[in-house]
């Protein structure tokens, strides 16, 4: 603990609030809630706590607090500035899955839409399904049923559907607003399970057809309760009241939680959503917490109840969430919460031991990867590989990954300025002095450790451009390849020995990610490049063709072949002159022919 937060928490207030947890660089690594700032905040440097508890903890070199009003308002806060800061220590669902609904259109001639938005558009919506396929066969079942209108706009003569019996063509025939309005009646009467009645009228409507010889149409209704029949067996039933609502049940050891969400649409559990974090505050209130980032952040449905555990703050759930709140003491809806906690530890007992071992490939690999190297854990590692034929193109390429994993937003593309021909070591320099002098000028965050895809030569380019030209102090080592191009040893040191490593453990296995991410990086930009100059080059030259129609060209056939496999009218039609057509093909062709 240095001395800034010493100082800090002696003035912590008796309040409510939200504090926010930084390391080294200033970055936000954590927000958390309390009811009361003081005691919380100073729990976190007081004390012993569990491994992953000490490694946020570890990290941490200042905290700033927000105070709020209530505990409530702390609650909400966290979820914003979570939302907003993405802190790696925090929950953060990464669960972006919308639901599919099936709407009734409010228009003059009304259809029926598969959607996964539901807009404030006085549309009628029945949902949320488990997937598409079954918002799909619903829909199917009800175009067969239902003669709505399919078309979203109207053309000037009767389609296909009209002639399939599955609209009435109101585009052509005058149909009367009473029709409509009696079909989205029973659609929706249908959709809130009235499907027995309509398979009544379905049942008579087909002996009535039978008993006057009309066999075909018989034939027709029959299948059509057969449809019905099916699909409502497929969506078995689990409460009779028909409402919706989702229930909640968690389960916490050893410093996870695992939450699971039942959902029941119109009285059918028809899904489930299972979320395994780990958290540092209250479980409680890091229930809360979830509860509100899977309806907010994720734009979940929300029902009309919602069934919680008791020892869940009732009131701050209300508020939040703004809709009814259940916390059933018996029967039905007690057995459901119940249920769901089972669930949730059965799932949160499965699951840890591939947890465990995910772990011990990411971060306990870089742990041990420091320690390998008698370094601090490098949780940013930075690579970089070149590549280039023969000198042509020359790029290289930067990977990040942190706590041993990729983070792609961070990647880094580089066309090399000042080499001419192979130079790797002269590309190394360009590059590294790219990178890190605008991470000095920006205020970016440093790695921990600099890797660099090549032998001695390309680590001791970059370590002169760290040390004499840029005058920071940076972790860096090698990684040498064998004979089949596959990682082979880490070179570090004064002398860049190599690193012992035993080839089947995590910290070794880590190091190969990093260095088939980078050359895989740099092979596909550089394949990227050459393929733009290629295609630039052969086409230079001709009269009309300008850079913006070689792009269009390029995008819209894809490649030289293609472009020569074209006819005149072909590239006429894509906005290019006839003289300039004929030019590009008479060239394409002599190249081909010679």
């Amino acid at each position: 603990m240095n001395e800034k937060i010493k100082a800090k928490l002696t003035l912590l207030p008796d309040l409510p609030g939200c504090y926010l947890m930084k390391d080294k660089d200033g970055v936000i690594i954590y927000v958390g809630k309390a009811k009361i700032l003081k005691n919380r905040v100073r729990s976190y440097f007081r004390g012993s706590h569990d491994t992953k508890t000490e490694r946020l903890v570890s990290e941490i070199e200042d905290f700033e607090i927000i105070v709020t009003e209530s505990n409530i308002e702390a609650l909400l806060l966290e979820i914003n500035l979570i939302k907003k800061n993405s802190p790696k220590y925090n929950i953060m669902l990464k669960d972006d899955k919308s639901y599919p609904f099936i709407k009734i259109t409010n228009e003059k001639y009304p259809r029926l839409l598969i959607t996964r938005k539901v807009l404030k558009d006085n549309a009628a919506y029945f949902g949320p399904y488990p997937d598409v396929g079954a918002a799909n066969e619903t829909k199917r079942l009800l175009d067969r049923l239902f003669p709505l209108r399919k078309c979203n706009i109207l053309p000037k003569e009767v389609c296909l559907y009209y002639h399939m019996k599955q609209c009435l063509a109101p585009c052509v025939f005058p149909v009367k607003e009473r029709t409509y309005k009696e079909m989205v009646a029973e659609i929706k009467a249908f959709l809130s399970g009235g499907h027995d009645k309509i398979q009544q009228k379905l049942t008579k409507e087909m002996h009535i057809a039978s008993e006057n010889l009309e066999f075909e149409k018989a034939a027709e209704l029959r299948d059509k309760i057969s449809s019905i029949e099916t699909l409502m067996t497929n969506q078995k039933m689990t409460n009779a009241d028909m409402k919706n609502r989702d229930v909640f049940g968690y389960h916490v050891d050893k410093g996870w939680m695992c939450v699971q969400v039942f959902f029941i649409r119109q009285g059918k559990l028809i899904e489930r959503d299972v979320s395994i974090f780990p958290f540092y505050a209250d479980e409680e209130d890091d229930f809360l917490t979830f509860l509100g980032q899977f309806y907010q952040e994720n734009e979940h449905f929300i029902p009309s109840e919602i069934y919680l555990p008791t020892n869940i703050d009732l009131e701050s759930a209300k508020e939040m969430l703004g809709t009814k709140i259940v916390q059933p003491k018996r029967s039905e809806k007690k057995k459901l919460v119940d249920l769901a906690m089972k669930n949730a530890r059965v799932a949160l007992s499965e699951k840890f031991s591939l947890i465990e071992r995910r772990q011990e490939r990411t971060i306990g690999a870089t742990e041990a990867l420091g320690v390998a190297m008698n370094i601090p854990t490098p949780r940013r590692i930075e690579a970089f590989d070149n590549s280039n034929i023969m000198g042509t193109n020359p790029v290289s390429a930067m990977v990040v990954f942190i706590d041993g994993k990729p983070m792609k937003k961070e990647y880094r593309k580089f066309k090399i300025k000042t080499v001419t021909g192979p130079d790797d070591y002269a590309s190394m320099r360009e590059v590294i002095y790219r990178r890190y002098s605008r991470v000095l000028k920006e205020n970016l965050p440093l790695p921990d450790l600099i890797l660099i895809d090549g032998g001695i030569g390309q680590v001791n380019a970059a370590k002169e451009v760290l040390e004499n030209q840029l005058g920071v102090d940076i972790v860096i080592a090698g990684l040498a390849k064998d004979d089949k191009h596959k990682t082979s040893e880490l070179l570090f040191g004064e002398t860049l020995s190599p690193v012992p490593l035993k080839r089947n453990s995590d910290e070794f296995f880590l190091l190969h990610r990093i260095q088939d991410e980078v050359h895989r990086f740099a092979i596909t930009f550089h394949r990227q490049l050459r393929s733009k100059t290629s295609f630039s080059s052969r086409l230079d030259g001709i009269s009309g063709l300008g850079k913006k129609r070689k792009k269009l060209l390029m995008t819209t056939f894809k490649s030289l072949k293609n472009i020569r496999e074209a006819s005149v009218e072909d590239i006429r039609a894509i906005g290019i002159p006839q003289a300039v057509a004929k030019s590009i093909l008479e060239v394409l062709n002599d190249e081909e022919k010679s």
